[in-house]
């Protein structure tokens, strides 16, 4: 008669589960690991979308995938990292880039705005000037950028100076003339300010004249093209070739002063 198999006695079933159980835990342990790992990787990386016309910065979200629009508390990060105008132009080189850093995200950004503000930062329409201003503003927000594109800043920076400083000559002259003409009005009114008015016409108006044609000078006349330089004047003596070996030297063209006939001489005595 066949020996039947006695059945498992508590301790060992215990045991199988407990190891079971554990082996369960190490899994999951494992799996949140992994998934912890992934979610900080994520939530450290920067992309960058295309919506409306305007460049979006993306950061990732503390889950193993997902994005959202980045918007740091920090007001000069935010308006660092604000949607970014494109004005018809267009960033498809950054659209499948991933960012691991923030000096890495603005090193690429630069890239955009500069290519946005450099022909409008030298224009003479100060409507284009000043969409050239914003992208400057732009670029001078990002932190991370390497040394060849601080120097591209401090180019552009120049360039805008320039403009700036003659519109504000443009503005002085103009508020020069305005207050002078005020003053001579209140001047010959008979108001209690007259008096006052005509003092100070008397004091400005000599160097406020002398300003008004400086600023004149300096606005229409030095800030003009430079001038292209004239060619040779053909009266120019002809540059003779030179002599061949072993051939005597040409002579030189005589001077004015030499040319002059020589003074007969004064007879003796």
């Amino acid at each position: 008669m066949p020996t039947q198999a006695s059945p498992d006695s508590f301790g060992a079933r215990a045991g199988r589960a407990f190891r079971r159980f554990v082996v369960v835990v190490l899994v999951l342990g494992l799996g949140g690991a992994v998934a912890f790992l992934l979610s900080q990787l994520n939530a450290r990386t920067f992309t960058v979308e295309q919506s409306e016309g305007r460049l979006v910065v993306m950061k990732g979200r503390m889950l193993p995938t997902g994005s959202e629009p980045y918007r740091p508390s920090d007001s000069t990060l935010a308006d660092a990292y604000a949607p970014l105008d494109l004005a018809g132009g267009s960033a498809a080189g950054l659209l499948e880039r991933r960012f691991l850093d923030r000096d890495e995200l603005d090193r690429a950004l630069f890239d955009v705005i500069e290519t946005a503000a450099k022909p409008r930062v030298i224009s003479d329409d100060p409507k284009v000037l000043e969409s050239g201003l914003y992208y400057l503003r732009r670029a001078e927000k990002l932190a991370g950028l390497s040394e060849e594109q601080r120097r591209s800043v401090k180019t552009m920076q120049a360039e805008v100076a320039y403009y700036q400083a003659r519109s504000k000559l443009e503005d002085a002259q103009r508020l020069i003339a305005e207050a002078v003409v005020q003053l001579k009005l209140a001047a010959t009114a008979q108001t209690r300010n007259a008096h006052s008015a005509n003092q100070m016409i008397l004091a400005i108006e000599p160097p406020v004249k002398l300003l008004e044609d400086a600023l004149r000078t300096a606005v229409h006349g030095l800030s003009a093209p430079a001038a292209v330089a004239l060619p040779a004047s053909p009266l120019a003596p002809p540059t003779l070739p030179a002599p061949a070996p072993g051939e005597a030297k040409p002579a030189a063209a005589p001077t004015p002063e030499e040319a002059k006939p020589a003074a007969p001489p004064t007879p003796a005595p």
